[in-house]
């Protein structure tokens, strides 16, 4: 434990750099903690605290940026890999979304305060074009905030953090396997997390297999899209597809016979929304409900033909953020 608290006084500068920017390309690490602890040992006059302060900024800066050019090159795919990779809840990229469409480049000021937000908001951004000057400008005021009040934690509670810092080295090596330990339970926690929720939405798929050969033999199920507007103006949809967001089942019910076979997709890992969907469509009545295997790119991947908005009223919603 003694050689990480050595690491922390002499190469403080460098181990905050590296934290903050694997941590915002999307590595499960804890960049809070690492954030205060430098910043109290800046007080002690280990090294300066504005240069902490640039320092963590830049490093979150050029994570974004990566995440906002991902997004503006490849697209949704990167939002919704960000997902699958992610520890986070499945549901992130739809109330990711949500939060981007109703507060646009100004989400980005708080994006690093909440869990799982802040790599999908800077996609998001670099899909939907927002001039990079807009972007740089919300998202280094955020950046700003969240390193600055991580630092101004360590400044105001030094005198705590030194004696953690303290009790840990008189650990020794049992202190770096306590650290280590609350590291891994964290990560489990999230892992559990999740699976709980892939076994709450359990239930049959249709896969796009059966759904083409119902569709081509004139028995096409009804077809019900629960993504939120910005991801059906980004990626479009399956033509004819019915729109019912999942925030907004619980108020209004498609118009549809009951015994109807419903098909429900979303963009999401593991059809957690559509599922969700599905599941209290068939608690409102409706016998015949599955959700789509793989969802939207399942249905593109397999070559089928996706719905587009147009123009126009893409670029009327990129500029309303």
């Amino acid at each position: 434990m003694t050689t990480l608290l050595r690491l922390l006084a002499d190469y403080g500068l460098a181990v905050a750099f590296f934290n903050v920017l694997l941590a915002q390309l999307g590595v499960p690490l804890p960049a809070y903690p690492i954030l205060i602890v430098t910043g109290a040992l800046s007080v002690q006059g280990r090294f300066p605290t504005p240069a902490l302060f640039a320092t963590a900024v830049a490093a979150a800066l050029i994570a974004d940026l990566a995440w906002y050019a991902g997004g503006r090159r490849f697209g949704g795919r990167v939002v919704r890999a960000v997902c699958r990779v992610s520890i986070s809840p499945d549901s992130c990229v739809r109330q990711t979304e949500s939060l981007f469409a109703r507060w646009g480049a100004r989400s980005l000021m708080v994006a690093k305060f909440i869990p799982g937000f802040a790599a999908i908001a800077t996609s998001l951004a670099g899909n939907m074009r927002l001039p990079i000057a807009r972007f740089l400008l919300y998202d280094a005021i955020g950046a700003g905030l969240w390193a600055g009040v991580a630092i101004a934690l360590g400044i105001v509670f030094r005198n705590a953090v030194t004696d953690i810092l303290l009790v840990l080295e008189e650990m020794g090596r049992i202190g770096l396997v306590v650290v280590a330990a609350a590291l891994a339970l964290f990560i489990a926690f999230k892992i559990w997390q999740r699976q709980r929720l892939i076994r709450e939405v359990r239930m049959a798929r249709i896969d796009i297999d059966e759904l083409t050969r119902l569709i081509d033999g004139g028995e096409a199920p009804a077809i019900i899209d629960v993504r939120d507007q910005p991801a059906r103006l980004r990626d479009g949809s399956i033509p004819g597809a019915l729109h019912l967001p999942l925030d907004a089942v619980d108020d209004v019910l498609p118009d549809l016979s009951r015994d109807r076979d419903v098909v429900v997709y979303c963009a999401c890992p593991n059809e957690i929304s559509a599922a969700r969907v599905a599941k209290r469509l068939q608690r409102a009545g409706f016998k015949r409900v599955r959700p789509l295997l793989g969802g939207i790119d399942a249905w593109e991947r397999a070559g089928r033909p996706i719905e587009r908005i147009d123009d126009a009223e893409r670029s009327e919603a990129a500029a309303s953020t």
